[in-house]
């Protein structure tokens, strides 16, 4: 048997911990090619959290630290996977990989196209892999669905729709979720949706869109709270939501409304309101020149339905008979049970840490045996990119190209975030 790879987590949060479960899960599976070594961050009081955690489902328990220096001071680290607050997610990776340690980084993988950009030379000049840990695509219900669309099921694409509804005034998960300069909610949850869109139909051309602020004081009923009950869909961050603000000002833009352009001629309508009052919505749907595709969300496992003129509707395994040579890799297939799955019934809290197992999977593969990550630095500034392109629109006046905003040729709106970060 090989050696591990000496892997630290640096940012030990909520989003910390779930990465460390998702490790543990697929420690259990008997894939891991890691073992945690170090659990950094500049709250010891949370590294050593995660590091006690570890200790339980992992059975060894990783140094805490407080910063990158005293990782390397450890002498074996080789890979890290970034959890701490966007805005340093590029100060981070680019020090490590200046180190020579190969990188996982969350999302948005950049706070800003700038950031970036500085990341992505950073990989290029040290020849480190950078690969950012984006969850929904690999959810086998839309690895089928990327399957049937490749195999013609619905034609050839013509639209896409996404709408995300809700959420009135109440904060979403964290206070920075709101802010601006740290990551307001259209970054945060639209490079999830920019991803899956460009994964389903391409690279995105032009966007013309109109931004808001609805809500400009958000709620945070977990304040105070003594642990009766959750708000967080992953049960995880309520020990630090109960030390939050409960009434805090919101800076980012809470809601978009755009008409995407794709370069195989497809056209997304998206709305992304997150201020919404009254009934919620979620809905994604895909349209071809022979039917269309109605897609469950993301980690709830359901069943998707396939529409064509003329024909029963189909949500069951007969899905699977219109792509006889589709197959989940090797890890998704052990962690969920099945290499061709058209459905799965898990806890949500599971399925997270089995989607993020499949990261840290793909992350070894690329180490041990070379090539590069499917979300690799350049999908993930893509998805920056696009979602900036909605509030640039807005901000521009007019539609935008999704180039112009990768290349940083066009940043009205980002302005003031860059220069928060001081590049």
């Amino acid at each position: 048997m090989s050696a591990k790879i000496p892997l630290a987590i640096v940012g030990c949060g909520g989003m910390g911990h779930r990465h460390m479960y998702g490790l543990a899960e697929l420690h259990a599976s008997g894939l891991s090619p890691f073992e945690l070594v170090g659990a950094c961050d500049p709250n010891l009081d949370n590294a050593n959290s995660l590091a006690d955690q570890a200790l339980e489902r992992l059975g060894t328990r990783p140094k805490a630290v407080a910063s990158l220096e005293e990782l390397a001071s450890l002498g074996d680290v080789q890979a890290v996977d970034i959890c701490t607050l966007p805005a340093h997610h590029h100060s981070v990776a680019v020090e490590a990989m200046e180190r020579g340690w190969h990188v996982l980084c969350e999302k948005p993988v950049g706070l800003t196209t700038r950031a970036c950009k500085l990341m992505r030379e950073a990989s290029e000049r040290t020849g480190c892999i950078l690969s950012v840990a984006e969850n929904y695509r690999r959810d086998p219900i839309n690895r089928l669905a990327k399957a049937l669309l490749d195999a013609g099921a619905i034609g050839t694409p013509r639209l896409m729709m996404h709408n995300t509804i809700g959420g009135g005034d109440r904060m979403l998960i964290s206070v920075w979720r709101h802010q601006k300069n740290a990551s307001g909610v259209l970054l945060d949850v639209g490079v999830h949706f920019t991803d899956i869109m460009e994964f389903f139909l391409g690279d995105a051309l032009s966007v013309y869109a109109q931004t808001r602020l609805h809500e400009k004081t958000r709620i945070n009923p977990m304040a105070g709270d003594t642990g009766a009950h959750q708000i967080s869909s992953s049960q995880i961050y309520a020990r630090w939501q109960k030390d939050m603000p409960a009434e805090f000002e919101a800076t980012a833009d809470d809601a978009s409304y755009a008409t995407i352009l794709f370069k195989n001629g497809a056209v997304a309508q998206y709305t992304e309101d997150h201020a919404a009052r009254g009934e919620g919505m979620w809905k994604r749907a895909l349209y071809g020149s022979l039917g269309s595709m109605d897609l469950p969300g993301d980690r709830s496992g359901r069943r998707m339905k396939l529409y064509r003129e003329g024909e029963e509707t189909i949500d069951d395994a007969r899905l699977l008979d219109l792509v006889p040579d589709f197959h989940l890799d090797e890890a998704t297939a052990a962690l969920f049970g099945g290499d061709r799955l058209f459905e799965y019934d898990l806890e949500f809290q599971l399925t997270d840490r089995k989607l993020i197992a499949v990261e840290y999977w793909e992350l070894g593969q690329c180490i041990e045996r070379g090539g590069q990550p499917e979300v690799d630095i350049v999908q993930g500034a893509r998805s920056v990119a696009l979602a900036y392109a909605w509030m640039e629109s807005q901000q521009a006046g007019r539609a935008v190209t999704v180039e112009e905003v990768y290349e940083d040729q066009l940043n009205a709106y980002q302005a003031e975030i860059n220069e928060s970060m001081g590049i």
